[in-house]
């Protein structure tokens, strides 16, 4: 049977790639002395390896180089720092930085520059993206995944990036994640278009063929997110570095093979591989038909496995109650779904994808049944616990799945089997715990007991640093007078807490509303979101107050146009003291009706003429929008009301008419109307 390879649209070197390769071949050509990289020019072994036959050095700062000589900048770039200390070293600079990469690095100075927070999404690792970190001034965030994203600092406006060689499914997944935090952020799309196409490229392939084989160097970033993206069809995959690497075994009954490359894999190294495909096409699949020679050759080839022995192999199927893995045997090795992971699985689908590259540890070379039994379980916890003894160490966090709900907590994959306690899963109690299954979390290590295989986390750990650094960046950049937004958390009979984004400042209840409140349930409530002033920051005290009738119109500011001289309005009596009534115009604005003006008798104390709480006509007197007084009449509106009723002069035959009857009380009056 005659086996057809394919070979994908998009393959091998990509222009900035091969521009990179050019501009130091032509470096060493000027031979104006030696020629130096910092770090790999491309992250590919083979390739390097002809650079250095040629003269190219590898060093890993400028001072290990000859003033006299040349520094290519790689083409995943370098940092501002770097390149300034060539500079001062007297280094003649060849920049063989990727066009795209370079454009990236000017985007992260531009945002920062900006005044934006640059939170660049790819591989904290990987040379480019410390490169782009350095030219946002070291100020740019990197997060790995959309549970990274979901922790950023929401408070300010960010400017999301993202490393060139990574997918867009990948970073539609985390802007969807910042989206889900509230934060305001503008999105600037970094992906190299030759990165997009090479990607669908091989997904194209992948679902057209049997098997695929992904040719770059294990280090390549974007070869092991194309070998990736090519499992995630379903193909069986192969990451090979070389013509080398390629098992014979892996094509026996394919009649459609794929193969694609990554952007540093030379045109050379994807021919070799090719040829060594082609060379095994000729390949039966009838076990009947082998003869002896072939069998006992077959014998020799295939791996001769431990029990304990730690291996990698790829997933090939998948079923209810077991894993197939194809480690490079006479057959497929066999996982139990006990052996998947630390915690109970209800589907094995849930922990591996077919095409999956895993490790495993050989339970049994061979069971009653003559199967390879496998655990991935144990593969896993071997290396786990040599790094979660190491995060106990140097207290660095850890990630994990969570899995089951128990008494008392959670049960976490974190390569070993990790108990969280209900009280360290967040930074307050948590009622429901089950809304955390499936989640990946991160937390800290705090207790390790290997002999028992007993891990304790802590999230709230996690959580506490994340929230007492963001209220000492709160505090340090807080001003009073500006304008936050916040979330009520809870209310006292004082005042209101309010969140302006993960520090809760005071807001008494006095500085709600510019009228008198008697509880703040009367203007808030729980989970409102509303704008407050800041009035004051004592950052010695991590104290905050806040004010809310600051960001409302003030009532007094147009009381002379709503209440002018002569006036009569209705108004409502608040409140009695021995020298008048006040009474309430609107919220927040009171004016005074003193004792002399409530009645054109004399009165005793306000009570005998007003109650509290009772609707009452009075005239505007005189307004001090200044010092927030408003004098007001109740006599005066009932002397207006009298004048405009006609008069009955029948009683008063006999008697001058023309004189009144003067009481003490009148003359009293007056005195007041004239001391005011």
């Amino acid at each position: 049977m005659t086996m057809e390879v394919r070979v994908a649209k998009k393959a091998g070197f990509c222009f900035g790639v091969n521009r990179a390769i050019e501009m130091t071949q032509a470096a060493v050509l000027e031979r104006a002395g030696p020629v130096y990289t910092i770090g790999p020019l491309i992250h590919n072994p083979q390739v390097m390896d002809r650079l250095t036959e040629l003269g190219v050095r590898e060093i890993s700062t400028p001072d290990e180089a000859d003033s006299s000589g040349t520094l290519v900048i790689r083409s995943h770039g370098v940092g501002v720092d770097l390149v300034e200390a060539a500079q001062s070293r007297g280094l003649k600079i060849v920049d063989a930085t990727c066009p795209f990469v370079r454009k990236a690095q000017l985007l992260a100075r531009d945002i920062a520059a900006a005044g934006m927070q640059v939170v660049v999404f790819g591989d904290k690792n990987h040379p480019e993206v410390s490169g782009i970190k350095s030219w946002s001034g070291d100020q740019a965030v990197v997060v790995g995944s959309p549970e990274e994203a979901c922790l950023i600092d929401k408070s300010v406006k960010i400017g999301l990036m993202v490393q060139t060689t990574q997918s867009p499914a990948s970073f539609e997944a985390v802007i969807e994640a910042i989206k889900r935090t509230g934060a305001e952020f503008k999105i600037f799309n970094t992906i190299c278009s030759a990165t997009v196409e090479r990607q669908q490229a091989a997904l194209d392939l992948a679902r057209q063929v049997e098997i695929m084989i992904v040719a770059g160097g294990a280090n390549s970033a974007n070869t092991r997110k194309l070998a990736s993206v090519c499992r995630a069809s379903g193909t069986t995959t192969y990451h090979v570095e070389t013509a080398g690497d390629i098992d014979q075994a892996w094509f026996r009954g394919v009649k459609a093979a794929g193969l694609t490359a990554g952007a540093s894999t030379p045109d050379w190294i994807i021919e070799e591989v090719k040829r060594r495909m082609i060379d095994n096409e000729e390949i039966s699949t009838n076990e009947e038909e082998l003869s002896t020679d072939e069998e006992m050759k077959d014998a020799v080839e295939v791996k001769s496995l431990r029990n304990g022995e730690i291996v990698k192999g790829v997933v090939v199927h998948i079923s209810q109650d077991e894993v197939m893995v194809d480690v490079g045997a006479k057959s497929e090795g066999v996982i139990p779904i006990r052996e998947l992971s630390c915690c109970d699985v209800n589907s094995p689908q849930d922990i591996v994808k077919v095409g999956d590259e895993i490790e495993v540890c050989v339970l049994k070379a061979e069971d009653n049944e003559g199967r390879l039994i496998l655990s991935k379980e144990k593969a896993d916890a071997e290396k786990s616990w040599v790094k979660l003894e190491e995060a106990l160490n140097t207290q660095e966090t850890v990630q994990g799945t969570v899995r089951e709900v128990v008494k008392g907590g959670l049960l976490v994959d974190v390569g070993a089997r990790a108990f969280l306690p209900a009280s360290l899963v967040e930074r307050g109690y948590v009622e429901d715990l089950s809304k955390y299954l499936g989640q990946v979390i991160s937390a800290r290590v705090i207790e390790i007991n290997r002999g028992r295989k007993k891990v304790i986390l802590s999230r709230k750990a996690v959580l506490d640093e994340d929230f007492a650094r963001l209220r000492k960046e709160m505090l340090e950049n807080l001003q009073e007078g500006q304008v936050v937004k916040g979330i009520v958390r809870r209310l006292t009979q004082f005042g209101a807490f309010v969140d302006i984004g993960g520090v809760d400042g005071l807001l008494h209840v006095s500085e709600m509303s510019w009228h008198r409140i008697n509880h703040p349930s009367e203007v808030v409530k729980v989970g409102d979101e509303l704008d407050v002033m800041v009035l004051r920051v004592d950052r010695e005290n991590e104290k905050i107050s806040l004010g809310l009738k600051q960001v409302l119109p003030n009532p007094w500011d147009s009381v002379e146009e709503n209440y002018p001289v002569g006036s009569i309005i209705q108004a409502k009596v608040v409140r009695l003291a021995p020298f008048g009534a006040f009474v309430q115009l609107e919220p927040g604005v009171e004016g005074l009706v003193h004792i002399s003006h409530l009645a054109d008798r004399h009165v005793e104390k306000p009570d005998e003429v007003v109650t509290e709480g009772e609707e009452v006509n009075v005239k505007v007197l005189s307004v001090d929008r200044n010092e927030k007084r408003i004098r007001l009449s109740i006599r005066e509106v009932a002397k207006e009301k009298q004048d405009r009723e006609p008069r009955d002069y029948s009683s008063n035959v006999g008697q001058d008419t023309a004189s009144e009857v003067i009481t003490i009380g009148d003359m009293v009056g007056n005195l007041f109307d004239k001391k005011e």
